[in-house]
């Protein structure tokens, strides 16, 4: 994600390229969708398998596989939700200041999260609002 070159036909959405503030230039990319190559190079360091993502964008495996085959790109509302997941895995990785660590804490049962794990929050906007809440309390060492 972070620190990846990625050339002028294929950017890497979380990296703001154009000088365009970056709530524009995430919301232009959500609006043009992102391509499924450029979803696999900025999916590639997370820890979620195809399955995973399948489930968090309410997509079947079948239907990926067929935007794999066909080159297609997602519709703007699964593009958003890509972009979403990976900033907050970004976020996540800097408060707990390791990708082993963060990824331990998105499979951990949370009570701070009605007794769920993190990454079983991850297919709504309303769970990846708490996870976001949830690690600015962490980060300010505010436990539940």
């Amino acid at each position: 994600m972070k620190g990846k070159s990625y050339n002028t036909d294929e950017e890497d959405p979380t990296k703001n390229q154009v000088n365009e503030p970056d709530s524009v230039y995430l919301i232009n990319t959500s609006r043009h969708g992102i391509s499924f190559h450029n979803f696999t190079k900025i999916t590639e360091d997370s820890p979620f398998d195809l399955n995973d993502w399948s489930a968090f964008l309410h997509l079947s495996e079948r239907t990926m596989q067929r935007y794999k085959k066909e080159k297609k790109s997602f519709d703007p509302i699964h593009s958003e939700k890509i972009l979403e997941i990976i900033l907050l895995y970004d976020r996540g990785t800097e408060v707990f200041g390791s990708r082993t660590k963060f990824n331990t804490w998105l499979s951990a049962k949370s009570i701070a999260l009605g007794g769920t794990s993190p990454k079983e929050l991850l297919d709504t906007t309303f769970g990846i609002g708490l996870i976001k809440n949830e690690l600015t309390r962490i980060e300010h060492g505010v436990l539940a």
